[in-house]
């Protein structure tokens, strides 16, 4: 997808060049442009380095042919993210001017537009602002609401730039809403029950180590917001993760696997589907230590002595009566032989193989599933984590409506 991202000024320009990173680490082609005000706080050339392109700053631009390079941006982008969006810009916006490259391509597209306000509490506030994004917003712009906090010039309240991991979540989001769901998953989903597992689990070693894995919790917590976006009544377990709690969910956090497990078995019974996202231990240790292990001297090694963590999925899926069952396999190999088998072996409905690695899966904001029933198998293209959420709860609505 290519994003044109536009920096406007602001204390949080700097922000964006985390931004212009996430897109570019999902696979996006980004294209930069750069208001003057914006350049008295980050230079372009860190924006160029990170995207790959030359930063577009100058309305009248000798190297575009025909002078008419904000008509050919305006043109290129899939989406427009103006971040930070600063109360200047967003008036002058509403007002419909085109004094400089920004503001005269966005009357120039027709692409959807997402801003993200960053300004001084009071500024933000003012009535004049608050007009300008209501205007604004009746004519389609997309606007994130700013963060609250402690600002740069020490006053705190609402006005901070959003982080970029929450504006390229919420942009995500959008994103997935564009593409939508099926009607079917759109009845199907409302107020229906969903027990969600996400995350890893930490099996403490000692106070200060502990085993675990790389799972981020992105795919769990992806699947958490787009059930609740179709109406669906969603309880999250989440691991040891740094993620926002998508809006409208209940989260329950857990650290261990046997404490994912007591709280699965607490909430099981009141869900009619349960999807096993979270990448569980497999074992734990026998015995961890109160106080933090230490290497003796010539000591040459150490044995630890584990023990298997219970098997949460597949106890969900011996329980009479029980949920609609979905897992996961994380495999980096014969991904689909090895889905299956757990899928057979563990006695699942459905399961979801996942193949980790080549920048797929954990850590990343990109994955590519592909759905496992008794006998049918369905592969989802490579997308942002949210669209194959999507693409799963229309699924799992169209696999339960035919049995």
């Amino acid at each position: 997808m290519k994003i044109l991202l536009a920096v406007t000024g602001g204390i949080a320009a700097y922000k964006s060049l985390e931004l212009c990173r996430q897109f570019i680490k999902a696979g996006h082609q980004v294209q930069v442009v750069m208001t003057e005000s914006a350049k008295a706080f980050i230079q372009p050339l860190s924006f160029q380095a990170l995207s790959g392109s030359p930063v577009r700053d100058s309305l009248f631009d000798e190297t575009q042919e025909a002078g008419m390079g904000h008509i050919d941006l305006a043109r290129w982008a899939d989406w427009i993210v103006v971040a930070p969006a600063s109360a200047n810009t967003l008036a002058k916006v509403r007002a419909g001017m085109a004094d400089n490259l920004l503001t005269t391509l966005l009357l120039a597209t027709d692409r959807p537009i997402l801003m993200a306000p960053a300004m001084n509490r009071l500024m933000w506030q003012n009535p004049a602002t608050q007009e300008n994004i209501a205007v604004l917003k009746q004519r389609g712009i997309l606007l994130m609401p700013p963060a609250e906090g402690e600002q740069a010039c020490g006053e705190v309240g609402a006005g901070r730039m959003p982080e970029a991991v929450d504006i390229f979540a919420y942009w995500q989001s959008l994103l997935a809403e564009e593409n939508n769901a099926t009607p079917l998953a759109n009845v199907f989903w409302k107020d229906k029950k969903l027990l969600i597992t996400a995350g890893p689990t930490f099996e403490d070693l000692d106070p200060v180590r502990f085993l675990g894995n790389r799972s981020s919790g992105k795919m769990g917590f992806a699947i958490a917001e787009q059930a609740q976006k179709l109406g669906a009544q969603v309880t999250l377990i989440a691991g040891p993760v740094n993620l926002p709690t998508p809006q409208g969910v209940e989260r329950i956090d857990v650290r261990s696997a046997r404490q994912m497990f007591a709280a699965v078995q607490q909430c099981y019974a009141q869900n009619a589907i349960f999807i096993s996202a979270a990448a569980v231990a497999d074992f734990a240790l026998a015995q961890s230590s109160e106080q933090k292990i230490k290497k003796q001297a010539g000591q040459e090694g150490l044995t630890l002595e584990l023990v298997k963590n219970p098997d949460i999925v597949a106890w969900v899926a011996e329980q009479k009566p029980k949920p609609f069952v979905v897992g996961f396999a994380a495999e980096t190999q014969n991904v689909i032989g090895y889905a299956q088998d757990k899928l057979q072996r563990k006695k699942l409905d459905m399961i979801c193989a996942n193949q980790v690695g080549e920048n797929l899966g954990f850590e990343s904001d990109e994955n590519r599933l592909t759905l496992i029933t008794a006998g049918v198998e369905k592969a989802l293209t490579t997308s942002s984590k949210s669209q194959q959420a999507v693409e799963l709860l229309d699924y799992i609505a169209e696999v339960i409506e035919a049995s």
